[in-house]
This record gives C-alpha cells, sequence and structure tokens, in this order.
C-alpha cells in the first residue's frame, strides 16, 4: 500500500520550529505545521466543503527556521509527501494512533497574499559595484 500524500489546505497555528541535537554532527531541523486538508467540490452554488481533516505536518530540512518566519496561519500551502502512522499513549497510558505527513516539500500558494519581496542570492555580485563585471 502506498502512503504517498499530495494535498493543499491551510496552516491552523502558528508554525514550530525546533532544532534536535545529532551527536558531534549539525543538528536536524525540523519544521511543524498543522494544517486542514479541506476537500471543496464545485456545485451549482460555487464551492462547498464536502468534508477534510487536520493532520500534523513534519518537514525536517536545513532552512526550517527560516521557512517557520515565512509561513503563517491562515496561509495555503500545497504539501508532499507520505504518511506515517504514529503511535503514543495518552495520559492516561492508553494507546493511541495518530498518522502525520512527512513533507518531501511545501509549497506556498498565492492566496491571501499581500506582498512578496526577494532578497538577493547568496555570493551574488551587484551588477552596479565597479568591482563587477
Amino acid at each position: 500500500m502506498s502512503t504517498h500524500f499530495s494535498n493543499e489546505g491551510n496552516i491552523g497555528s502558528p508554525p514550530e520550529f525546533r532544532e534536535i541535537p545529532n551527536g558531534n554532527e549539525e543538528p536536524r531541523r525540523v519544521l511543524r505545521l498543522n494544517v486542514f486538508f479541506d476537500h471543496p467540490v464545485l456545485g451549482k452554488d460555487g464551492y462547498e466543503d464536502r468534508g477534510g481533516f487536520w493532520a500534523p505536518v513534519e518537514w525536517w530540512h536545513r532552512d526550517a527556521e527560516r521557512w517557520a518566519k515565512l509561513f503563517q496561519k491562515g496561509m495555503r500551502v500545497i504539501v508532499r509527501g507520505h504518511m506515517e502512522r504514529d503511535d503514543w499513549k495518552a495520559d492516561n497510558d492508553e494507546p493511541r494512533t495518530t498518522y502525520k505527513i512527512v513533507a518531501r516539500s511545501i509549497g506556498m500558494l498565492p492566496y491571501r497574499i499581500e506582498a512578496v519581496t526577494l532578497s538577493a542570492k547568496p555570493n551574488s555580485v551587484d551588477a552596479s559595484h565597479p568591482a563587477a563585471g
């Protein structure tokens, strides 16, 4: 059975960034999002939501801290990755199961975005500088 996942939804809470120690190596970085994946269906009166679900999304990425500053609650995103079963115990020691999405990529969709500002590429040469050229 494939666990491939690709869907779009809205971020439901502020992004959470964490660094996980990794021995003597660079720490692993993870961005966690809580996303509502809806199911809009076009009807005679426009789109109507035909159910959806909340899912935790984990994105292990070296630039997770920077992405945590860009993503915002309410933003529309597309998530691609796979689903994983997450077994845990509640406070009363009762076993629980949740499914989370481990993202391979997360893209911002242009809904409700007012402006985008791009920064210069790292190590880029400014063409207006006299030494450039």
